[in-house]
């Protein structure tokens, strides 16, 4: 998601300052979170900063390349398998568990996808005749 920009936020600063206004009612008017308001305001109060702040270290995957090579060799096996299924094989082979998104995530680090088998044969196009 993009952060605001710096006119945006200086808006509802100054909406803030000049009228007496609940922050509710602020982010009710700029179609914004109560939230974000209330964030705002404290980062101003405290840093007389407006800009967003910036994100300095991702948080970590907890899936290891050891972890990815096990997730690989299990979709290799079983290519028709579910991403809940995935991350139950990968918690019996590694002990480490993790939501499917994370599964989901690695999977596409690794380029691979999920092929599914379809439980019912494909329909034949039929053609009209006149």
């Amino acid at each position: 998601m993009k952060a605001y920009s710096i006119e945006f936020r200086r808006k509802i600063i100054k909406a803030h300052e000049d009228e007496s206004v609940s922050q509710r009612k602020l982010a009710r008017r700029f179609g914004i979170a109560p939230s974000f308001v209330q964030k705002l305001l404290k980062q101003y109060r405290e840093t007389d900063s407006l800009a967003p702040k910036i994100r300095t270290q991702q948080t970590p995957s907890k899936l290891t390349t050891e972890h990815l090579a096990v997730l690989r060799r299990l979709v290799e096996a079983q290519n028709d398998a579910t991403l809940d299924e995935l991350r139950a094989q990968l918690a019996a082979a590694t002990d480490i568990w993790v939501s499917c998104s994370t599964i989901d995530r690695a999977l596409k680090k690794l380029d691979l996808t999920l092929k599914k088998r379809r439980s019912m044969p494909m329909r034949k196009k039929v053609s009209v005749s006149s």
